[in-house]
């Protein structure tokens, strides 16, 4: 059952890498967000703590559903265009994805991670997410594609933290939740303020701006 929760992540981070459009883009989150509740739920059960319920529920109830509409919401009131604006086309972004992936699993295993080949791989996959957020933010010209892009770095520092490392303090892991909920509510406000006055949200216009 691991190997196929991962599998998935896996499949929806390069999925990230070839999106083309925000909606599309917003529904692969919401998939690979569903995929560590799966992990999160799974390690709840068979360690029978109490915590990891709650914050699998949070991870679905926010990560899955609630921020994934709230995006869609977002889109449709501003109403622009869906491209994501991208600096490198979805060929190259694949490669780099393919890259990303070695790299990711070079590093683990120079680390030696104590344990199986199977918590390498999770250590790989997680870095590897982390780099695909970074990837969104600096290779996507729409404000709201940066901003999956930080929500997949953490989507990729939390299942580090979930399953290697053991997991976080419960209450850090119910802290980090509630930044992120309002950090996207606070951002989206911002892409909103930023479409009616300036009628796009192309980051890279706003350079524009500059004195």
């Amino acid at each position: 059952m691991q190997g196929l929760i991962l599998s998935g992540i896996l499949i929806s981070t390069y999925l990230m890498f070839i999106a083309k459009r925000m909606s599309a883009l917003t529904r692969v989150f919401a998939l690979q967000s569903f995929f560590l509740f799966l992990a999160t739920y799974i390690a709840a059960k068979e360690l029978g703590q109490l915590d990891l319920y709650i914050v699998a529920g949070l991870l679905l109830v926010l990560k899955v559903l609630l921020i994934p509409m709230l995006l869609g919401k977002i889109i449709n009131k501003i109403k622009v265009s869906q491209d994501l604006g991208l600096f490198i086309n979805a060929q190259i972004s694949l490669f780099c994805a393919l890259f990303f992936t070695f790299l990711a699993w070079v590093f683990s295993a120079r680390l030696n991670i104590p344990g199986s080949h199977t918590e390498v791989g999770v250590f790989a996959i997680a870095f590897l997410v982390v780099l695909t957020g970074l990837f969104l933010m600096i290779s996507r010209a729409t404000a709201l594609a940066q901003i999956i892009g930080l929500l997949a770095m953490e989507n990729g520092l939390f299942l580090f933290a979930a399953t290697v490392s053991g997991g976080m303090p419960f209450f850090v892991e119910i802290a980090i939740f509630f930044d992120i909920f309002v950090s996207v509510i606070i951002m989206g406000l911002f892409v909103y303020k930023i479409n009616n006055l300036f009628t796009h949200i192309d980051v890279n216009k706003l350079t524009r701006l500059k004195g």
